[in-house]
């Protein structure tokens, strides 16, 4: 079973305090950050720093999960080694950025097969696969049919870059986005990502606000996201976990609703049921029964 993943809180790997904390907080998963947030001078520190964190922790009830530096850099293998023979059972997925084609999955994919033989690890390590680029839309399909894969992730900068779209804010995450297109400039690529996973049965987790003061726009992205069919967002700030959880996580009034369809339905024994004088059909139910089993 997917464990539910509404917020995952992004923690940069070469901030010990950050570390610390990062457990203590409500965020569904924690993904310990080896790469954008980490400068490259801190690289290596930030190996020590997180396998000591994946090390300590403990009665954490949450998920975790580790981003790599993407596999053109001099840092990915020696990541992915380090960080998961040290502590293997307690990493839930690897986030590997940048993914532009199956291969790269492959690549870490028989990497993991070799450190899980080492050490003996039972449960394998699942592989979050962040889409980034146009030529990594253009190989979703065989991306997401990869071994391990368990998520796609949309990197919306360093998509926005590969695409030669305007940048409309300092952080290029989601802000100030209706100055510079009418529509959603990012419908295609989020609708790509999000059929994508779910033909193959796989979570699809949006990229993060940047403007972490900005609750509201925060909670629009999430809206949007959440309307696309996306599971969950990335935070990059703890005070934006309890605003994402709740937009990702269904109303009551969306619970007693979804109630009202199976019990119309089970009344009517499988056959045409209505509500308020609307019709229920099929879809409709297994929309309700989705809703119910999410909770």
């Amino acid at each position: 079973m997917i464990r539910r993943q509404r917020s995952t809180l992004s923690v940069p790997g070469h901030s010990e305090k950050m570390l610390k904390k990062a457990f203590e907080l409500a965020a569904d998963v924690v993904m310990l950050d080896m790469e954008d947030s980490v400068p490259l001078e801190a690289k290596s520190a930030a190996r020590e720093l997180v396998t000591a964190a994946l090390k300590n922790v403990e009665n954490w009830n949450g998920g975790i999960s580790v981003r790599v530096n993407s596999v053109d850099t001099p840092y990915c293998f020696r990541d992915v080694i380090e960080v998961a023979q040290a502590a293997p059972a307690k990493i839930d997925s690897i986030v590997l950025p940048k993914v532009d084609s199956a291969g790269d999955v492959h690549f870490l994919s028989r990497l993991l097969d070799g450190i899980e033989a080492e050490t003996g690890t039972q449960t394998p390590i699942a592989i979050d696969a962040s889409i980034e680029s146009a030529i990594g839309i253009e190989n979703i399909a065989e991306i997401a049919s990869a071994p391990r894969v368990r998520s796609l992730i949309f990197g919306i900068a360093d998509y926005s870059a590969s695409i030669g779209a305007r940048l409309s804010s300092i952080s290029g995450h989601g802000e100030n986005e209706e100055e510079m297109y009418p529509g959603h400039r990012w419908n295609f690529a989020m609708s790509k990502i999000v059929q994508t996973a779910k033909a193959h049965n796989l979570l699809a987790i949006d990229a993060p606000y940047g403007s972490f003061r900005d609750l509201q726009g925060l909670v629009k992205s999430a809206k949007i996201a959440s309307a696309l069919g996306f599971d969950g967002k990335w935070a990059i700030h703890p005070g934006q976990i309890e605003t994402i959880n709740g937009v990702f996580s269904p109303s009551q009034e969306e619970i007693d609703r979804a109630n009202r369809v199976l019990a119309a339905s089970k009344a009517a024994l499988g056959g045409a049921a209505a509500i308020d004088g609307r019709m229920i059909d099929k879809a409709t139910v297994r929309l309700a029964q989705k809703l119910i089993d999410s909770i």
